[in-house]
């Protein structure tokens, strides 16, 4: 309620107190007869301002619940701010680690197939050692892992993929 930003709380509560006095005293003091003369409109007036009162009691204490449940919410909000901040932390720290142990295989494998492919540099075959320990790279292997001493390396695929394929000539694609 926009009145409840203006007027302070203890405002309202005097208002509610002033407003049930006045009623009380627009029955009570009928019986003086100075009084007397003024008793309707005291009372008009006494339940006027104790109703508005009553209405802008109801609207500060729904006005605090809703407060009450944003501090609430700014609470967990903040715990998992905190929770999220350690969370960042672990993946960072686990995301830099598997960086470095796959950087750090990936240059022995590195190492392994140069050395390996400079033996074969002269025929333009690949050897069977290096697809394998590409294959072992790709998977995150380390070279000792992928090149076991019963691993048997079969190139013949390999081999007939490299060779150019066989030209055909125009006539080999006329209908027949």
């Amino acid at each position: 309620m926009w009145i409840l930003s203006f007027l302070p709380d203890v405002f309202i509560h005097i208002m509610f107190t002033a407003g049930l006095l006045g009623v009380i005293a627009g029955f009570v003091l009928g019986i003086i007869p100075v009084i007397k003369r003024y008793q309707l409109p005291i009372q008009i007036i006494s339940i006027l301002v104790l109703t508005f009162a009553v209405f802008l009691e109801g609207g500060l204490a729904d006005n605090n619940a809703w407060l009450a449940k944003v501090q609430e919410q700014e609470v967990k909000v903040a715990e998992s701010q905190i929770e999220s901040a350690k969370t960042n932390t672990k993946i960072v720290t686990k995301f830099i680690t598997n960086t470095q142990v796959i950087k750090e295989a990936g240059d022995t494998v590195v190492q392994y197939i140069d050395r390996e492919v400079k033996v074969f540099d002269n025929e333009c075959k690949i050897p069977g050692a290096a697809i394998v320990s590409h294959d072992a790279a790709v998977s995150g292997k380390s070279i000792d892992q992928a090149l076991k001493s019963d691993s048997i390396i079969k190139t013949d695929q390999h081999d007939q993929l490299t060779k150019p394929p066989e030209k055909k000539s125009w006539r080999d694609y006329l209908p027949k």
